[in-house]
Parts: C-alpha cells; structure tokens; sequence
C-alpha cells in the first residue's frame, strides 16, 4: 500500500465568513508533492479545516496509508474519536443533538474506509514549514473569496 504525507489546513475572516483551505500532499519514497486550494465566499473556519482534508484524500488514486498532519484539534478528534459514536448514535453527538457539518464528517467517513489513517496534531503557527505552507495556501484561496 501507498504511504504519503497529507498536511493540511482551514483559514476562515469571521466565522463565518469568507474562508480557505489548503493542502500538501507528498509521496516521500518519490519526493513527489501536490498542493491545492480553494474556498467558499460564506463559510466557517471548521468547515474549510474539514473540506482541506476531504481534497487532499479525495485526491488520492488508489487506498493508501495516509499520515495526517492538522493543527485542528476538531478534525483529528473527530476523526479519530468521535465519529465511531456519532455514527452508531445516528449523527448524534453524546447530548443527542445533530452533528455539525455532519454533511463533510459522512464524506469524511467514506473517504476514510479507503485508507489507513494516521493521525497526527502540529502547532499552529509555530514554526512546522509545510503547516505554514498550508496555512499560506488556505490564506491565498481566503483572499481571493474575500476579493482581496
């Protein structure tokens, strides 16, 4: 199976509001990487961390083992945490109320049965270079709905 590096990000100017995604990916054996961006005119900072991750996995050809790195907390606990209990709980949280993006955590799930995923959280703005690439990338697409 295929191992990569997916490093990804979400940029958001009120919440909502204009926002961002961006991500790396990168194929260490090949040295190979890819980066992407896009955005929503009207959106929430959650949603653009969540759509980065759903790009860079859609983005893949064939199943692979995939190290996520995110500086979201709500996407690798969701990910790894609490989507088993939403799921049996019918997209509800422990409190019985309705998942929030629920519509990106079920592409989310579909994309994440075709992988091995890997979780791993990096400080935000702290230095890692390719989550400072991301983040610059989410920030770019961000902008650019904003008209900036």
């Amino acid at each position: 199976m295929p191992h990569v590096e997916l490093f990804t990000d979400g940029a958001c100017s009120g919440n909502p509001g204009p926002g961002g995604w961006g991500y790396l990916l990168r194929h260490p054996k090949t040295g190979k990487v890819r980066e992407r961006n896009g955005g929503e005119k009207q959106t929430t900072n959650n949603r653009m961390e969540l759509s980065a991750v759903i790009e860079g996995l859609g983005d893949l050809t064939r199943p692979s083992i995939v190290e996520l790195y995110s500086d979201s907390q709500y996407v690798l606990k969701g990910l790894n945490e609490w989507m088993a209990g939403w799921k049996k709980r019918g997209w509800k949280t422990a409190s019985k109320q309705p998942v929030k993006n629920v519509d990106l955590w079920k592409m989310l799930d579909e994309l994440k049965a075709k992988h091995e995923l890997r979780f791993h959280w990096v400080k935000g703005h702290d230095g890692h270079r390719e989550n400072e690439r991301v983040d610059d990338l989410a920030v770019m697409a961000r902008d650019e709905m904003a008209g900036r």
